[in-house]
């Protein structure tokens, strides 16, 4: 793997960095787009900002609970995201929310991400507890609050 990478990429040396499965170069060609101001550039990323898996990291660590739902807990966009919320505070949940309708990048990573494929997504403590469903049937259970925890 090591002797043929450096032939694939046609450069004898380590590091190597790579952004959108293209040869950016080594330290040194990176030391100079630093230099230079160009690195974000290079890297296709606006400065400042964070690639998707941190974003997504720190909007579901942003609150202990945290729902990503269709509009807002004032005003839900949907009706799975409208029961949801009924659902948390009938349970006196405290959460933050997100809407996944101001932010489609958000909205699909966050799919492949947490590998669930529907909204609304329920998170406590930076780990997916599920859906509408899971939730219904937390709480049927008796075992809501204590996912939670």
């Amino acid at each position: 793997m090591r002797q043929g990478l450096k032939e694939y990429s046609k450069w004898p040396t380590y590091p190597q960095v790579y952004s959108n499965g293209e040869l950016i170069g080594g330290l040194d060609i990176l030391k100079e787009l630093i230099e230079g101001g160009e690195l974000h550039d290079s890297l296709g990323v606006a400065p400042g900002s964070d690639p998707l898996d941190v974003r997504l990291e720190k909007l579901i660590n942003k609150a202990t609970v945290m729902l990503f739902m269709k509009g807002d807990p004032q005003e839900a966009k949907c009706g799975f995201s409208r029961t949801i919320v009924s659902l948390l505070q009938e349970h006196d949940i405290a959460f933050g929310s997100f809407d996944i309708l101001t932010d489609e990048e958000v909205r699909q990573g966050l799919k492949e991400y947490s590998k669930w494929p529907t909204y609304p997504q329920l998170y406590a403590k930076g780990k997916l507890i599920g859906g509408l469903d899971i939730i219904k049937e937390l709480i049927e259970g008796g075992e809501f609050k204590e996912a939670l925890e």
